[in-house]
């Protein structure tokens, strides 16, 4: 077996394809390989970065929307307060004024009372006195002597008066 040494000539031709070669290479291949290989890696670190970005805004807008919801709470809370509250208060100024119209229709009721029991009250001292005027009058004009007829006269007048 013997081992074949190639010629100078056969190494500088090959040196000098391999030459050539690698500069059509590096001129048509690698520039557009690796131009794309750039537009390839810049569209992947352009979408990571979107996608970052994204989530960013979805966190934001989650925040957002847990704080408007919160707010949303706080105010639906304040609203039943103050509804309550109100509804309260007017209960209670719905207690009071009709506990002021009992107790002023009570006052008439007792006013009146008092006003009918004055009015029969004097009803019956004018009776009373019409009754004795009457009585004293007959008496005197009848002018009896004797103390016992008078008597029966008087008890005769009272039995004739009804008090009523």
């Amino acid at each position: 077996m013997s081992i074949v040494t190639p010629e100078l000539g056969l190494i500088f031709w090959q040196i000098f394809i391999f030459g050539i070669v690698l500069v059509l290479l590096r001129a048509f291949a690698w520039k557009p390989i690796l131009a794309s290989l750039k537009e390839r890696e810049s569209s992947i670190e352009g979408a990571l970065r979107m996608a970052d970005q994204a989530k960013l805004e979805m966190q934001e807008l989650k925040a957002g929307n847990e704080k408007l919801l919160a707010e949303a709470r706080m105010e639906r809370d304040r609203i039943l307060k103050e509804a309550t509250d109100v509804s309260n208060q007017l209960i209670e100024q719905a207690k009071n004024k009709a506990t002021e119209e009992g107790s002023r229709m009570i006052m008439q009721a007792r006013e009146a009372i008092q006003n009918e029991k004055n009015a029969a009250l004097a009803e019956v001292k004018n009776t009373a006195a019409k009754l004795s005027i009457d009585i004293a009058e007959r008496i005197l004009r009848r002018e009896l002597a004797d103390q016992p007829a008078q008597q029966q006269l008087v008890d005769s007048y009272l039995q004739e008066v009804k008090l009523n």
